[in-house]
């Protein structure tokens, strides 16, 4: 190879690696573009149009004040005092069933239909003790009758005093028969109608109040024995509220005084009650004290067996942030709310904002940080711009 040819090659290798290294400077230099993470700014910002077909509005928010309440679980139950729970007189077989579970009932209303010997037996006893009665009445008349001529006749001097004498005692005789007949005839009703028992000898199992059927035991047919429950039936107009508590708050309770519930049933609405009775005792296992509220139910819309969520007062009324629930809403399993800032063009940015929630009652709920009075939030459509920042963050790491 000539020199002359190696140093032109020389050369070219040399401009080559100078390029090179000038274009890596020049590419080092250029600041790199990247784009805003929603994720971490979590602000989204809507036109007027979309505000307007997502129904967003918005709210500022303010201090109210407020009672610390805690939350417990607690049952609906009848009210036992207002149940009444049928059940067989006697020995019988179900011979008729008029009703179902959940039917209203009227006061004196047939529910089951029974057939016993011993109905038919305390029946016949009353029969027997009707005709005893009329024998007696009879002889009681027939004696006095005797009496009253006995004494015309001594009257006349037409008899003995003898005779009048003997007619008095016949008389009294004639009359503590009756009086035993007929006290032996008002046994025999009562039995009768102790047992409920029915002109043709059967057992009639009446409602003693309206209500509803809570439970139906009776099946046709079958043989029921003396005392066994065949029928339960409640007044729904009033219930009981069941609520287990601690100690601590079981001191500060007392008969008479009001409590509010919800139930998942009716959500956002409050329902009232009066306390009847604290418990005298912990539980040995819960260490909790028993509660029991009565609920009036005139519109029907509670039911027994209900689960609800008791507010029980804790202490004193303090001021707090109340938002409703509509504007909390959980973004990565944290409740969130946005406040707004409005634009000069009708639209609006949102500003994602964590914060610690309390209590929830009456479609509100207590944040006890995250906003401050004053700052405007969210009230509704808030799904749409949670909807809309979803985006954001998918395009963004698309």
């Amino acid at each position: 190879m000539s020199p002359i040819v190696g140093r032109r090659r020389g050369g070219a290798a040399l401009l080559t690696v100078l390029i090179l290294v000038s274009g890596c400077s020049r590419r080092e230099k250029e600041p790199t573009k990247e784009a805003p993470d929603p994720k971490t700014s979590g602000v989204v910002t809507l036109s007027a149009a979309q505000i307007q077909h997502g129904g967003v509005r918005w709210a500022s928010v303010a201090q109210t004040e407020m009672t610390p309440t805690v939350e417990l679980p607690a049952q609906l139950v009848p009210n036992e005092d207002r149940t009444v729970r049928l059940s067989a007189s006697a020995q019988a077989r179900i011979a008729e069933v008029r009703v179902r579970v959940g039917d209203r009932v009227a006061r004196g209303q047939t529910l089951v239909v029974l057939h016993s010997p011993q109905a038919a037996a305390a029946a016949t006893d009353v029969t027997k003790a009707s005709a005893e009665v009329e024998a007696r009445r009879a002889a009681y008349v027939y004696a006095k009758t005797a009496r009253e001529r006995s004494e015309r006749l001594l009257a006349a001097k037409a008899a003995a005093i003898q005779d009048l004498q003997r007619s008095h005692a016949d008389e009294e005789l004639a009359k503590s028969a009756l009086e035993q007949a007929q006290a032996e005839l008002a046994r025999a009703r009562a039995a009768v109608t102790q047992m409920g028992v029915g002109s043709a000898g059967t057992i009639i199992l009446r409602s003693p109040i309206s209500g509803i059927v809570l439970a139906r035991d009776a099946v046709v047919g079958a043989v029921t024995e003396l005392g066994a429950n065949l029928m339960t039936v409640t007044d729904p107009t009033s219930l009981w509220l069941e609520v287990s508590v601690s100690d601590r708050i079981g001191s500060a309770l007392r008969p008479g005084q009001t409590l509010q519930f919800s139930v998942p049933a009716y959500p956002g609405e409050l329902f009232g009650g009066r306390l009847q009775a604290v418990g005298a005792a912990l539980d040995s296992q819960t260490r909790t004290l028993p509660v029991r509220a009565a609920v009036p139910n005139v519109a029907g819309k509670l039911r027994p067996a209900m689960f609800a969520t008791v507010l029980l007062g804790t202490g004193e009324s303090i001021r707090a942030i109340d938002v409703p629930d509509s504007a909390v809403v959980l973004v990565d399993e944290k409740p969130v709310v946005f406040v707004s800032r409005p634009l000069a063009d009708g639209g609006a940015t949102f500003e994602l904002r964590r914060v610690e929630i309390g209590i929830k009652r009456g479609g509100r709920t207590l944040v006890s940080s995250g906003v401050a009075p004053g700052e405007t939030i969210v009230t509704d459509g808030v799904f749409a711009i949670k909807s809309q920042l979803e985006r954001s963050k998918l395009a963004v790491e698309g």
